[in-house]
């Protein structure tokens, strides 16, 4: 996407070739904010890979961190 339009074809002659591979709108053409929107996220990424990285890091953090449980039923705990 990002190749074409950097050929100066518009995002109307783009966006029926493309097709939302996973979510609600699988298999469908994105929308038009969809794909002014992907060069945006791909510029942040590409301004700032230590953040992508970072983020990455903290979130694998607190999925490997031992969360708190739920506490056990007042029943279960009489008998």
């Amino acid at each position: 996407m990002l190749r074409r339009r950097a050929g100066g074809e518009s995002v109307e002659q783009i966006r029926p070739d493309l097709i939302t591979p996973t979510g609600k709108r699988k298999g469908q053409n994105p929308s038009v904010a969809s794909i002014y929107r992907a060069p945006a996220e791909h510029a942040k990424r590409e301004a700032y890979p230590e953040a992508v990285e970072q983020a990455h890091a903290d979130f694998a953090d607190l999925r490997d961190a031992d969360a708190p449980r739920p506490r056990p039923d007042a029943a279960a705990l009489s008998s």
